[in-house]
């Protein structure tokens, strides 16, 4: 038995909504706020991410197709916790609470929150009914769902028809159709939840009347209208690095603009064994854009010189690509013949995960400066063009798939803008880049032998090279400084698990790097999640 809305009250009715306005989830202070959008993008459509802090009005400015309240760790009656604005619920936006963001709608509509006692964590059995519902349509009547609460709405704010509980919550979702207002106390979102992906669906659809057309197909198309719009008949070079986000980013932009678009990549030094080489091949072979190589590996080392703080080597870098790119655009209109036309735009391959992390989500935290968002220069000189911004890495993916691009740029493993510079821990010298090159491909090869390389997201080989340990190595005593492993899964880059690699595999490449990399007398395997850990350790 199934629980059916349809067959037993009327459907919401179906609002127009503009082609892919955003749903936005509101960041209460959740650990699975990402995860959130993820899931409705997962539904084909498109979400962002805002603080609780955002002006009603700025949210309501983005014309939102429906709003989506995360969970967070305080209770409603916490002195500074979260507060929502009641006239967001009268502002015609459907609207969706989970846990917290269901506690403090049922108390901002009149509803009652206790502090009882009564606590849920873990898997939890759920009861539909009594009344039908939008939500829970087409599912079982008794279902597993992801409680983590300690209050409990006791008592449904007016207007709402309680849809479910608990053996120990009776108002564990309720629902008023008239108002398309809804609200769960479990986490839909996270995989234990047993259909938590059809109640997003549900209220994303029949909730919130939203048709489910955010594609990669429509990705590609929306953002080659805009570029072009942006750019429109003038010139962009693009920060070819390598990696999939600028190849995606460069051949969005070249669909676009056409021959406007030149490529430069900067061989600064920093990069992993054989890494230029295969740019120039693969690249140019798949797209056949224009690349401009400037070697650059001097200037970087000079400008990194005895410096070991990882903030400030993050800016050095994003300082020195802009100047390289300032001097390669006035290259590229020379040799163009183009004297006096100015490269007004400079594209990146820029994803959503770094703007989060860089503190440009709308109120999110700076965890650290990607070089292409906080590390930029403020006295830039390119308008920037950056397609991709709003996407997690796994979209980039299917996006570069779509465009035709081979294999081995789409499913490359992520490596930073950075390079082995922020690989390193501390200072950059030319022999630690050689130590950590050899490690590194080391490393790579073996995993690519052993057919991983689809398995684990990527696998960062990092150098401490400011700490020394004691060592036997040919029946003598070494001091060298140890290499560290950091295989790591994820989805997005936005939560990461440790990837458990197989003992033998460990022991063959600890043994290969002790044995044919210089000074090297230990490897450590990094086994922290992120969080509390990045992904990257500088």
């Amino acid at each position: 038995m199934t629980v059916d809305a349809s067959e037993s009250a009327p459907q919401p009715a179906r609002q127009p909504v503009p082609r892919h306005a955003p749903v936005l989830v509101v960041d209460l202070g959740a650990q699975y706020a990402q995860l959130i959008a993820r899931r409705v993008r997962e539904a084909h459509v498109y979400s962002e991410i805002v603080p609780h802090t955002m002006p009603l009005s700025a949210m309501l400015a983005k014309g939102p197709a429906a709003i989506i309240l995360s969970g967070g760790p305080a209770s409603v009656y916490a002195e500074g916790a979260p507060q929502l604005d009641p006239a967001l619920f009268g502002a015609g936006v459907p609207v969706l609470g989970l846990c917290y963001g269901f506690q403090a709608m049922a108390r901002a509509l009149g509803g009652e929150v206790a502090r009882n006692g009564t606590r849920e964590y873990g898997g939890t059995v759920l009861h539909a009914g009594p009344a039908p519902s939008v939500l829970l349509a087409g599912q079982p009547p008794r279902q597993s769902v992801w409680m983590s609460h300690g209050d409990s709405v006791v008592r449904a704010p007016e207007g709402f028809a309680v849809v479910a509980g608990t053996d120990v919550v009776p108002v564990a979702a309720f629902e008023d159709r008239e108002r398309r207002l809804y609200g769960v106390q479990w986490h839909p979102e996270v995989r234990h939840s047993q259909f938590g992906q059809d109640q997003l669906v549900n209220f994303l659809t029949r909730g919130a009347g939203i048709t489910p057309d955010w594609t990669t197909g429509s990705v590609i198309t929306e953002q080659v209208t805009r570029v072009a719009a942006q750019v429109g008949g003038g010139r962009a070079i693009c920060g070819l690095s390598g990696g999939v986000d600028s190849a995606v980013a460069a051949a969005l932009v070249q669909r676009a603009i056409g021959e406007r678009l030149t490529c430069v990549f900067v061989d600064h030094g920093l990069l992993r064994a054989g890494e230029a080489d295969q740019v120039e091949r693969d690249f140019v072979a798949a797209t056949g854009v224009r690349l401009k190589v400037v070697d650059a590996q001097k200037r970087f080392l000079e400008a990194l010189a005895g410096v070991t703080d990882p903030e400030t080597k993050r800016k050095i870098i994003g300082r020195e690509f802009i100047r390289v790119f300032e001097q390669a655009a006035r290259e590229v209109v020379a040799e163009a013949g183009a004297h006096g036309e100015q490269v007004r735009y400079l594209v990146q391959g820029t994803l959503y995960p770094d703007v989060v992390e860089s503190g440009g989500g709308e109120g999110a935290a700076n965890i650290k400066s990607h070089h292409n968002v906080g590390g930029l220069p403020e006295d830039l000189d390119f308008d920037l063009v950056e397609p991709l911004r709003t996407l997690f890495k796994d979209e980039v993916r299917a996006v570069g798939e779509q465009l035709g691009l081979p294999d081995e740029i789409v499913h490359r493993q992520p490596f930073p803008g950075p390079g082995l510079g922020i690989r390193i821990i501390g200072e950059v010298t030319e022999d630690r880049l050689t130590t950590l090159r050899h490690a590194d491909a080391i490393v790579r090869e073996e995993l690519t032998a052993a057919g991983l390389d689809r398995d684990i997201w990527q696998c960062p080989v990092v150098l401490l090279a400011d700490v020394r340990s004691v060592g036997v190595q040919g029946d003598g005593r070494t001091y060298g400084p140890p290499v560290v492993l950091r295989p790591v899964s994820s989805e997005d880059a936005m939560t990461a698990d440790w990837s458990k690699l197989p003992h033998d595999l460990l022991a063959r490449i600890s043994t290969r790097i002790t044995n044919e990399v210089d000074e090297v007398n230990r490897v450590v395997l990094d086994i922290t999640s992120k969080p509390p850990g990045t992904i990257e350790w500088e």
